[in-house]
C-alpha cells in the first residue's frame, strides 16, 4: 500500500481528498426499460430511488419505457435535460435477451465509456450469481458532465451496482467531469 494511503478504506490521500471535495448531493433521474412494467409495479426502480435519496441525492425525473431504441434515447434525452440533472440511471434492458437494446440505445449518447464499471459490476455480480453474470452488458459512460449508468432489472443486481460502486463515486465522478466544463 503506498505511503499515503488510508488503511482503514483503501483509498490513497488524493482520493480521499477528491471524494472530501465532491458534491454530496447529485441531481438524478431514474429510467425504467420494460415491456411488462408499470409505475406501480416498478420495484427496481423504486428501488434505485430509495437507494438514491437514502444516499442523500434528489431524483428530478422518473420515466418508465418500452424495450424500445428511440423510446430508450428519447427519455434518456429528457433525462439528461432535466432541470440541474447530473446523472441518469436506467435499469432494464441489458441482458442478451432480442428486447435486450438499452447499450444499443444509450451507447451513442456518450461522449466517454467508463469500462471499469461494467467490469466490476460483472466481477461482482459472479461473486453472487456465478458465470450467469457473463451475459450481463451493464455499462456506463459520460455525456459532457453528465454521468450515465446502465444497470440491469433485478433488485439484487441494482442494489449491487448501487452500494457497492455508484453511491461511494458518485459525487466524485460528477465533480471530476464537471472540471473544467461549461456546466460543471
Amino acid at each position: 500500500m503506498a505511503r499515503d494511503a488510508r488503511p482503514e478504506t483503501g483509498e490513497s490521500a488524493s482520493v480521499a481528498q477528491h471524494h472530501a471535495t465532491a458534491p454530496a448531493n447529485i441531481a438524478c433521474a431514474v429510467i425504467t426499460v420494460s415491456d411488462t412494467r408499470t409505475l406501480e409495479n416498478d420495484s427496481g426502480g423504486a428501488l434505485l430511488v430509495d437507494l438514491l435519496e437514502g444516499a442523500g441525492h434528489r431524483v428530478v425525473f422518473r420515466a418508465l419505457v418500452a424495450d424500445d431504441v428511440e423510446a430508450i434515447r428519447a427519455a434518456t434525452q429528457a433525462g439528461f435535460d432535466a432541470e440541474g440533472c447530473r446523472a441518469v440511471l436506467l435499469t432494464g434492458g441489458t441482458g442478451i435477451a432480442p428486447r435486450d437494446v438499452t447499450p444499443e440505445a444509450v451507447g451513442p449518447l456518450l461522449d466517454r465509456e467508463l469500462p471499469g464499471f461494467g467490469e466490476l459490476f460483472r466481477m461482482l455480480s459472479y461473486e453472487e450469481i456465478g458465470p450467469a453474470a457473463m451475459v450481463s452488458r451493464a455499462l456506463a459512460g459520460l455525456r459532457g458532465d453528465q454521468a450515465l449508468f446502465a444497470l440491469p432489472g433485478s433488485r439484487g443486481a441494482i442494489r449491487t451496482a448501487l452500494e457497492k460502486l455508484i453511491l461511494p463515486e458518485l459525487g466524485h465522478l460528477v465533480g471530476e467531469s464537471g472540471k473544467g466544463h461549461p456546466n460543471g
